[in-house]
């Protein structure tokens, strides 16, 4: 993946700061993630964005290996 420098507003940018501390990103990671969400979103207008959201935790619980097998009965 290729970096490409942005100018982008300083209020979002401490935004991101804010957030990916929280969830322990950078504030580049965040805004990759805000974007990945909101592409989604645009994508899927008829899903809610916590459904999106969740999704794509999942996705990520499964490219970590931290998913079992459901077993019916």
């Amino acid at each position: 993946m290729a970096n490409k420098p942005l100018r982008l507003d300083a209020e979002l940018v401490d935004a991101a700061k804010r957030v990916g501390k929280i969830k322990k990103r950078s504030a580049a990671k965040q805004m990759e993630y805000w974007a990945t969400l909101g592409r989604a979103a645009k994508d899927n207008p008829d899903l809610p964005i916590d459904f999106i959201e969740e999704v794509m935790e999942a996705e990520e619980e499964r490219k970590a290996g931290l998913l079992t097998e459901y077993r019916f009965g």
